[in-house]
């Protein structure tokens, strides 16, 4: 099952999780691109909710989309360093009403915090100083089964807004510079953590046929920055994003092709 930030049901262990360590399974870099089953295996759980709070130690993970017909209002400022996540709707049920009429709840029927509560709760104590910003590992969906990682943000703000006669929760995060696990390449551009809008990342990827533009292999490809972010390249336009795999990514590194 894919998740597309729905319902508020359980994320279910799978495999181990790769940062426990193993050896065997790369980290993922900001910009590359995978299928959902290898986020899952990335992250040793299937993810079947967009808002995953603390699911590895202080680590949180979120899947959003700003893809057109999304069922959430999430956006991207500051040139891609800042991400606006909205909260979640309560789980539909049968014979119930509409979620979308309803507010997004803080609490369950049961009286415990949602997701939105705990990272409503982990924002409110970091405004108040009691706590350093939460840490949260962001996938920007593309299309059905395709997904890149957007790197690791920290959790800085939080409000709630009144649309359409309910309240909807905020989440603001902001980009780390610094990647959270050790980078496969010393040299790589930090501007790998700008988020480049979904408009343009699938019209990069329909342009470029899903392959690397120098060698045409389909394997571990990444959304390039054609002149890099740190050189004064744009996020905003996809005649500066080109698809690479990771061969030609990592020789490439900040040299102006």
């Amino acid at each position: 099952i894919e998740a597309s930030q729905a319902s508020d049901v359980g994320s279910i262990p799978i495999a181990r999780s790769r940062l426990s360590g193993s050896p065997a399974q790369p980290m993922f870099q900001p910009g590359d691109i995978i299928s959902y089953m290898e986020m899952c295996r990335q992250e040793g759980i299937s993810l079947q909710r967009g808002m995953n709070f603390r699911v590895h130690g202080p680590i949180s993970l979120i899947l959003m989309s700003r893809r057109r017909g999304a069922p959430y209002r999430d956006r991207i400022e500051d040139g891609g360093k800042t991400l606006v996540y909205e909260g979640h709707d309560a789980p539909r049920t049968r014979g119930g009403p509409e979620p979308k009429e309803l507010d997004q709840p803080e609490f369950s029927s049961t009286g415990r915090l949602t997701q939105n509560g705990l990272f409503w709760k982990a924002v409110t104590e970091y405004k108040a100083n009691r706590a350093p910003a939460a840490q949260v590992k962001v996938y920007d969906k593309i299309k059905t089964g395709i997904w890149t990682y957007a790197g690791v943000f920290e959790l800085v703000d939080g409000w709630l807004e009144t649309e359409d006669g309910r309240q909807t929760f905020r989440f603001k995060l902001s980009v780390l510079d610094e990647v959270f696990e050790s980078p496969r390449d010393e040299h790589r551009d930090i501007s790998h953590n700008r988020l480049i809008p979904t408009s343009v990342k699938t019209n990069v990827w329909i342009r470029d046929k899903g392959k690397c533009v120098l060698c045409g292999s389909q394997e571990n490809l990444h959304f390039d920055h054609v002149v890099p972010f740190s050189k004064g390249g744009t996020s905003l336009l996809a005649e500066n994003i080109q698809l690479l795999c990771a061969r030609h990514n990592l020789q490439k590194r900040d040299k102006i092709e």
